[in-house]
């Protein structure tokens, strides 16, 4: 034991050690509880400066609970707006249709896209996902070409020729095979053919390969340590950037030449700055385009197998309207957009398992300037996240939310409460493609099979920035 007198000794000659220790556990109070005031009383947890609740938000993302329960706690712990700092910023998560429509509409004006960094660092600084309000406007109207009625058109027949085709071996096989992983590659089989006209077998799993590892670092801590999510992300991103650099430049040499995207880009290069991308704004959005096009949709595709599975009522009238439209066909004749337009249930089965599966979890903005949404205080420079996720499953908006039944969309429904494909200048530039491919697939599907899942688990998959069963959902095809 320590009599008095050596415990006075130790104060005094330690007195600079413990004054610190002191000042930085009072710092550490301070920051974790009492910053929970800030923001006009939004309430929330920020933490330690810049990391914040970081660790938490990844763990969820580590988990089969997806990264959307670090969302549903803290609704549980604050109500249903509450701050949060994740990668060293301010988030505030907006759940209502009025919050949305107030940053929506002023996109550009208040608020800009707001991602995390290695996200940002993913897809490329020029994507259209990243850059400013002028070059936003003029990089989107350039890529529009490929989601115009007659590029459509076109898409829909040669996807639905390539879809045909790998039912009908899968069936013949007769053995189970994983949804999302068939989604995944007909997807991206069908974005790289009508971007770029790749159909070799080789090429296009190199180039998958490396476009999953940079999904795959789109929510990962930004440290280029080997062997890291973030790290393969990179560098699979300079493969790629290097690959569509080669052919780039066989396509100018004139050793290449296809009628496609890339192509019609390339034709541009004679034209004025503001009429044409350069390269590396061509090779960042190629790459946006494809992740985009392929991970979201395969994702919904793999959804609306589950949900059709859970609700045979909804199945079968599904099944009765594709049906009907296929008796009215020639025998091997390909889908037309008209075809589509006869898919009226069709469309509303698409619009519920969008709504139900949110593979776009909410939307990040940041604030360009101190504003109010819904009366609560926005500092510049804070990310206000509009939680798609949330407003979809708001039983005000949508009663039994969690029951897929595609009939409530027979109603019209309230302005911003059906966001899947976001709003404002920013609606996401793919929306009339993914709704075409998702019907495509229903029709093929629900004309000309029935399945069985084979594997019930409804765990999610980990590390994953969309909502996906870990299991992919198997299933087993027999023709009807």
């Amino acid at each position: 034991m320590l009599n008095r007198r050596e415990v006075l000794l130790l104060l005094v000659n330690y007195f600079d050690i413990i004054t610190v220790a002191v000042l930085f556990l009072g710092a550490i109070f301070l920051f974790s509880k009492g910053w929970r005031w800030v923001s006009n009383d939004i309430p929330g947890r920020l933490g330690l400066p810049f990391l914040g609740e970081t660790f938490s938000f990844l763990s969820a993302t580590n988990s089969t609970k997806g990264c959307y329960d670090f969302v549903k706690l803290r609704r549980l712990w604050y109500g249903k707006w509450f701050k949060t700092r994740l990668f060293g910023k301010i988030h505030v998560f907006v759940p209502s249709t009025n919050g949305a429509k107030m940053i929506f509409t002023n996109d550009f004006v208040h608020f800009n896209k707001g991602y995390v960094r290695s996200m940002a660092d993913a897809v490329g600084e020029k994507s259209l996902l990243c850059v400013s309000h002028e070059n936003h406007k003029r990089i989107r109207r350039l890529l529009s070409d490929p989601f115009s009625m007659k590029s459509l058109a076109e898409f829909v027949q040669k996807f639905d020729k390539m879809l045909c085709q790998r039912l009908k071996k899968l069936e013949q096989e007769r053995k189970s095979f994983v949804v999302l992983d068939f989604s995944m590659k007909i997807t991206f089989d069908a974005m790289c053919n009508m971007l770029m006209s790749i159909t070799d077998y080789s090429l296009l799993r190199k180039i998958e390969k490396d476009c999953t590892e940079v999904s795959n670092a789109m929510l990962s801590f930004p440290v280029m340590i080997p062997g890291t999510r973030y790290y393969k992300g990179i560098k699979a991103r300079e493969r790629l950037m290097e690959t569509f650099k080669e052919m780039i430049d066989r396509r100018r040499s004139g050793k290449e030449f296809e009628e496609d995207f890339l192509q019609s880009m390339l034709e541009k290069d004679s034209c004025p700055p503001s009429e044409k991308l350069d390269d590396s704004e061509l090779m960042d959005n190629l790459l946006t385009m494809i992740i985009a096009g392929q991970t979201t949709t395969a994702a919904a595709m793999m959804w609306s197998v589950k949900f059709l599975d859970g609700n045979r009522e909804a199945q079968d009238k599904l099944r009765e309207e594709q049906s009907s439209i296929a008796r009215n066909k020639a025998e091997g004749a390909s889908l037309t957009l008209e075809d589509i337009t006869k898919m009226s249930y069709g469309s509303k089965v698409v619009k519920e398992t969008l709504r139900m599966s949110n593979v776009l979890l909410w939307y990040p903005r940041v604030a360009l300037n101190d504003c109010k949404v819904e009366g609560y205080e926005i500092k510049k420079g804070w990310h206000v996240n509009i939680d798609a996720t949330c407003i979809h499953n708001d039983p005000e908006l949508y009663p039994e939310p969690l029951q897929f039944n595609p009939s409530r969309f027979d109603e019209m429904q309230k302005p911003y409460s059906f966001i899947p494909f976001g709003s404002g200048p920013r609606t996401c530039l793919g929306i009339n493609m993914a709704k075409l491919t998702m019907l495509v697939f229903l029709h093929r599907l629900t004309s000309g099979y029935k399945w069985t899942v084979d594997d019930m688990d409804c765990s999610l998959e980990k590390k994953a920035h969309i909502p996906r069963l870990r299991s992919g959902c198997p299933i087993t095809l027999r023709s009807i």
